[in-house]
């Protein structure tokens, strides 16, 4: 894909379904399948966001140019999954969930009152379970040899940072970053040691087929970063570097990091540990202007996503919604370096004659 070596493409790419956060809900696809006559059952890849990738069918009439190689479930999902009519239940990291309308929810963080002399005890996840791989490296050289798409292996779950808010609890692993630093710390570098195990894993299957390597670790919220720079500079930072050299040591695929929210004052530092591709392009929070992201930073980051999912496809227009696309494509386009994707998943209430333009509007 030329979009990632910063060259003009022929038309700009475009992504729907190949990660985590450029999905669709459930809902919404069911309401876009109805209106395009489309008749297919995707299953749910994500409960948690109850998301799922569109038929081939959808991909194809909007073009889209990327495709989902992901890890597949362990030995032992089944019970790590809601079932019946259970409203709670356990994910694979010990993350206690509640079944919502469209959601599972975070309702029991399992390291809430643990210590660091705890954690080297903990049920952590197996990286090494053979059935993660099972006919991954066919499906991913047969998509390589036989297509024209780039290929996204897709995130393991929440980064570093994010993984540790929700197995400790927001409130609780913040506070630990500043007055418990010793805990910080060790649950940090467990979960860095394990993230490079299973990167070694998955991108021994894919590494030679993949163009995108997909992470995220959320650091902003809509009004700025969740924690300052100079926390993130001095604890998160030479973690998200050590594991993002790894992943480049293993593959020559781009790395793409997903954040949420305002991130200005942190993109640089994005930059500086690896990172290839921002996503999701949160245009909605402040200071997350395309023109001013693609004036400074446009040299060294590709764009992935820029369709706001807060406010426009939920809520305008299809017009108004073909004007935005037209406008952050000839922002984020311009001189390449730009894959057109929703900024987050689209979720349920998006109605689909707005999805159905904002694909066509790259058509046209």
């Amino acid at each position: 894909m030329v979009v990632l070596r910063h060259e003009l493409p022929d038309r700009v790419p475009v992504d729907l379904g190949s990660t985590a956060v450029s999905s669709i809900h459930q809902r919404a696809n069911d309401a876009l399948k109805s209106l395009l006559g489309v008749e297919a059952g995707e299953p749910v890849h994500d409960v948690v966001q109850g998301i799922v990738v569109p038929d081939e069918q959808i991909l194809q009439r909007f073009g889209v140019d990327l495709r989902r190689v992901a890890l597949r479930p362990p030995s032992n999902a089944a019970a790590f999954l809601p079932s019946g009519s259970e409203d709670t239940y356990r994910d694979e990291w010990g993350i206690r969930r509640q079944r919502t309308e469209l959601y599972c929810e975070i309702v029991g963080h399992p390291l809430a009152d643990a210590k660091a002399e705890d954690l080297r005890h903990y049920p952590w996840p197996d990286p090494h379970d053979p059935c993660r791989v099972e006919g991954l490296a066919e499906e991913a050289r047969r998509l390589y040899e036989e297509t024209t798409y780039a290929l996204v292996a897709d995130f393991l779950g929440g980064g570093l940072f994010e993984q540790a808010l929700w197995m400790r609890g927001f409130e609780r692993f913040m506070m630990d970053l500043v007055s418990d630093e010793p805990f910080a710390t060790a649950l940090l570098d467990i979960l860095l040691e394990l993230y490079v195990e299973f990167y070694a894993v998955y991108l021994e299957a894919v590494g030679p087929y993949v163009q995108i390597v997909a992470l995220g670790d959320d650091l902003g919220m809509q009004t700025g970063p969740l924690i300052s720079p100079k926390l993130y500079r001095r604890l998160i930072k030479p973690r998200h570097e050590e594991l993002y050299d790894f992943i480049h040591s293993r593959t020559e695929a781009k790395i793409m990091h997903h954040t949420c929210g305002s991130v200005i004052p942190l993109v640089q530092d994005l930059i500086d540990v690896g990172v290839d591709i921002l996503n999701p392009i949160q245009t909605s929070a402040q200071g997350m202007d395309p023109a001013a992201l693609k004036r400074e930073f446009g040299e060294q980051l590709v764009f992935h996503g820029g369709i706001d999912v807060q406010q426009i496809l939920p809520f305008a227009t299809p017009g108004r919604v073909r004007e935005e696309v037209k406008r952050i494509v000839a922002t984020l386009g311009q001189g390449g370096g730009y894959i057109l994707a929703p900024s987050h998943n689209i979720q349920a209430d998006v109605p689909p004659q707005n999805v159905l333009a904002m694909y066509e509007a790259i058509q046209n």
